[in-house]
């Protein structure tokens, strides 16, 4: 019986200067795929990956790179096994990487899009100073009683990205957030603290951006899943592209619900493999699933996946 691989997909945090080089320097489909994000995009990709620069911080840039990367070492790993996956799944940014890996988007029209996603959100959030701050230690429920108490007194905060048990990132004005790093001490949390981060991710104050980027969404997405994808927004499996529309323009205002998808998932799945720079879903994962995790970012954890994957 073949193995059940689940395919993941990092989102932004999961950036750094240099990722993608190794594959772009050694693979000449990586070259063209950076060639065809520039010109799609008009960014010199190779300038933004491979230099010293801050402009890979700006959301608009960090999310086409992050999915070229993730898109070019999905693409080496597919061409070298033929592997294609149960499921598939990203971090935030990361299902539109996710769709891409099952047929449902493609992969330069993947960058344009993200882009895009990028500038809107930006746009809606420059009105006033955003963020986002990670609280480590206290229970879901502590931490969206909180964010309900100051949202009743005025304030601007939600509980967005549900990363790992006792890991959740709260979304909102900078300044209500910089109040809550010491309420959120108070309450027992081990760490609060405020993330590099210039806008207010998956909370309500991206809705003009998730109107705005709904009829791209529908130009660019294709009904040709090979493998469901699992949604940031409900933690369940869709294979379609009318689900696909419902359900991407939700996710930039609705919480990523990473914890609850893995506890979902993990029985069905024999092994991961995440793609991208670094692992960062692997340490998020550490507690979720005792299953083996890969990850392909270079050209030799793109041969030692190859190789434990064909001894599962």
């Amino acid at each position: 019986m073949s193995k059940k691989i689940a395919f993941l997909f990092p989102g932004q945090g999961s950036q750094a200067v240099g990722m993608g080089k190794d594959f772009f320097e050694h693979f000449e489909v990586a070259r063209e795929m950076v060639a065809e994000a520039g010109k799609c995009t008009d960014i010199d990709f190779e300038a933004l990956l491979f230099e010293e620069n801050t402009t890979l911080s700006e959301t608009a840039y960090t999310q086409p790179a992050i999915l070229l990367v993730g898109a070019i070492a999905h693409r080496l790993f597919a061409e070298a096994t033929q592997i294609t996956p149960t499921l598939a799944m990203g971090h935030s940014l990361g299902e539109f990487t996710a769709l891409v890996s099952v047929g449902a988007l493609d992969a330069i029209d993947a960058v344009a899009l993200v882009h895009l996603r990028g500038k809107l959100m930006a746009e809606a959030c420059a009105a006033e100073p955003v963020g986002m701050l990670v609280s480590l230690g206290l229970s879901d429920e502590a931490v969206e009683e909180i964010c309900q108490t100051q949202r009743d007194a005025g304030k601007q905060a939600w509980a967005v990205n549900y990363n790992a048990e006792g890991q959740i990132v709260i979304a909102g004005i900078k300044a209500d957030l910089e109040a809550l790093v010491d309420i959120l001490k108070e309450a027992g949390a081990r760490r609060a603290m405020l993330l590099d981060m210039s806008v207010a991710s998956h909370c309500p104050l991206l809705q003009s951006a998730a109107d705005a980027l709904a009829p791209k969404l529908d130009v660019m997405l294709r009904d040709s899943f090979v493998a469901p994808v699992i949604s940031n927004v409900t933690a369940k499996p869709y294979s379609s592209k009318a689900e696909a529309l419902a359900l991407l323009p939700q996710q930039l205002v609705q919480p990523v619900r990473y914890k609850q998808a893995m506890a979902a998932i993990d029985e069905d799945v024999d092994a991961y493999i995440e793609f991208g720079h670094g692992s960062v879903l692997k340490g998020l994962n550490r507690r979720a699933t005792k299953k083996p995790h890969f990850n392909v970012s270079d050209r030799a954890s793109l041969e030692a996946t190859i190789e434990a994957i064909g001894t599962l």
